[in-house]
């Protein structure tokens, strides 16, 4: 997989190391020389001195090769305008956008080409909630702009799904249990797995459905 990393900060240079040790290429944008000078890359990262939100200087990268690219600036406008770029521009499949302040994260969707967008106060708070609530329903990442996401609920001892199979409940369809986490183990889900209380309990929903998976899940 090639990716292209706009940013080269401490999360710029964190992804890129982690992904060239994981087999990937990668090439990291950075267009303030000093920063190129004092970073410090695992072999095989490529470099280019450049200003990411310029068409001309991602045409250099090669975007249209790209399989991914991560707008992880310090800037939020900065990032939607190369994941803009990326997406119109490019048709670069896959768009991850880093968000630095909260209140954009409105901003981060599909109109400016981002597919998936990374929200570390947002994500530290789920975190927080998801290890400390029982039968509430936490959204732990997002997708498609929101349309999608990925939530987790620890079942109460009353909860409605306790002592029932999956296959029994009404799931909507465009929603989906994707692992229950049961005494340090995962249970991969099958139709016949039996819901006890204490599973934790992580479904991907779409907007739509979120709700009746709450209703289902918690009886809330």
């Amino acid at each position: 997989m090639r990716v292209a990393i706009a940013g080269a900060g401490n999360v710029g240079l964190f992804i890129a190391n982690d992904l060239v040790s994981a087999g990937h290429q990668v090439q990291l944008i950075e267009q303030n020389p000093t920063v190129v000078e004092r970073s410090h890359t695992a072999e095989g990262v490529e470099w280019l001195l450049a200003d990411a939100c310029e068409v001309a200087s991602l045409r250099q990268a090669g975007l249209e090769r790209c399989d991914v690219v991560v707008a992880a600036t310090g800037d939020d406008e900065d990032n939607l305008v190369i994941s803009l770029l990326a997406k119109q521009e490019f048709g670069v499949p896959r768009v991850v956008a880093r968000v630095n302040h909260p209140k954009n994260e409105w901003l981060f969707n599909q109109n400016w080409g981002v597919d998936l967008s990374v929200s570390t106060p947002h994500l530290i708070t789920a975190l927080v909630e998801e290890a400390v609530s029982v039968g509430r329903l936490v959204r732990i990442l997002q997708f498609e702009g929101g349309n999608v996401g990925l939530v987790e609920v620890t079942l109460a001892d009353d909860a409605p799904v306790v002592d029932h199979a999956i296959k029994d409940l009404d799931i909507p369809r465009d929603a989906t249990i994707v692992a229950v986490v049961r005494s340090e183990h995962v249970v991969m889900p099958r139709g016949d797995t039996i819901f006890e209380a204490g599973d934790e309990v992580l479904a991907m929903v779409t907007h739509d459905s979120e709700d009746d998976v709450r209703r289902i899940l918690t009886g809330g």
